[in-house]
């Protein structure tokens, strides 16, 4: 047998070429492994970020309803704390002049247990045994019955304060709770908007403004029908046109106007932003009248009012659980501060889901 040879080592110009097919085939491997992040669709994230706007009003209705409540709190919570030191300052009045006794006593035959007592402890006690045994003086026994009943009085108001301060930390947590909720939606919102284009988010701004043309167009579509059907049915009643603003509801109506194109602002009453609520409230109170400051109290500030009878100033409420309120102004419109990232506004009421409305006393 001859001697087997041993292969020859491959040739740079072989080396070159596997390490190039090498790299190749790395890249192709790269290339069907990685993913890169989808765009985010367009309809999918208008509809997001509408549903966590509209889930965020919720949640700042309801931070205005704890926040009213802190403030009444807070309010009462004050009164009670100024009861008990007006209380204390009479108690320690009255042990002075306790201890005044005293020492008259002391002076000539010794402390009277009875006074002893009342400074030392509640007397109810020693007082029901002293009536019985007549052990002490009208004077003293008048004076011990003052004291009695002063601390009683004392006590009654340190355990009102105590429960009322309590009340007060767990609102404040709830409040606490609620903005942090808020604030959540809002910037997840945020978040889904900033992964968008410029041009996308463009194509969102004039999709918002083309669906408020319609809901305008639609408006006036119905309101121009009601007007020919009254005409051939020659019922001068619904020929009226839409009544004119006097009085308070001018007032209302004027104080809203010049609130247009001021920004939305999540639990402000003014004056240089709105929450719908915080809108309505400062609009009636240019007119002298003070409402409720949640649009779900705010419901109940009045009587109901039938839609085909809705008169400028009116209230009117949307969806089911009356999270949003707006101010009519007539002709099928309104005047309210729609959500984060917007400005107060004149909108037809068919934009949004109609509750029901109200015309405040």
């Amino acid at each position: 047998m001859g001697k087997r040879r041993k292969p020859s080592p491959p040739s740079r110009a072989r080396m070159a070429v596997l390490t190039t097919a090498m790299a190749a085939g790395g890249a192709v491997l790269a290339s069907g492994t990685a993913h890169a992040e989808p765009a985010p669709n367009l309809a999918t994230v208008k509809e997001q970020v509408d549903q966590l706007n509209e889930e965020a009003e919720q949640a700042i209705e309801k931070f205005n309803g704890f926040q009213e409540k802190q403030q009444k709190l807070q309010g009462e919570a004050n009164l009670i704390q100024e009861k008990v030191a007006r209380g204390q300052e009479t108690m320690n009045e009255l042990r002075t002049r306790l201890g005044a006794v005293a020492a008259d006593q002391y002076r000539s035959n010794g402390i009277d247990a009875s006074v002893q007592l009342m400074l030392d402890s509640d007397p109810s006690a020693y007082l029901e045994r002293a009536a019985v045994q007549n052990q002490v003086s009208e004077s003293q026994a008048n004076l011990l019955k003052q004291a009695q009943d002063e601390q009683r009085r004392l006590d009654q108001d340190r355990a009102e304060a105590t429960a009322t301060l309590a009340a007060l930390d767990s609102v404040g947590t709830q409040l606490a709770e609620q903005k942090k909720d808020i604030q959540g939606k809002l910037a997840q919102a945020q978040a889904m908007l900033n992964k968008l284009s410029a041009e996308d988010r463009a194509k969102i701004n004039a999709q918002q403004n083309a669906e408020k043309a319609k809901a305008e167009a639609q408006q006036a579509a119905t309101a121009a029908a009601k007007d020919r059907a009254s005409r051939s049915a020659d019922r001068p009643d619904m020929n009226a046109p839409v009544p004119a603003a006097s009085g308070r509801a001018a007032t209302i109506i004027a104080f809203a106007q010049a609130q247009l194109g001021k920004p939305y602002g999540w639990s402000m009453t003014g004056p240089n932003s709105f929450d719908c609520s915080g809108l309505t409230g400062a609009a009636y109170r240019a007119a002298g009248v003070k409402l409720s400051r949640i649009s779900q109290d705010q419901w109940n500030d009045g009587p109901h009012v039938d839609r085909a009878n809705l008169q400028p100033g009116d209230l009117v409420f949307f969806y089911d659980d009356i999270h949003h309120v707006g101010l009519y102004i007539g002709d099928g419109k309104m005047i309210h501060a729609p959500r984060t990232g917007k400005n107060i506004e004149v909108l037809p009421i068919s934009a949004m889901p109609y509750k029901g409305a109200v015309r405040p006393a």
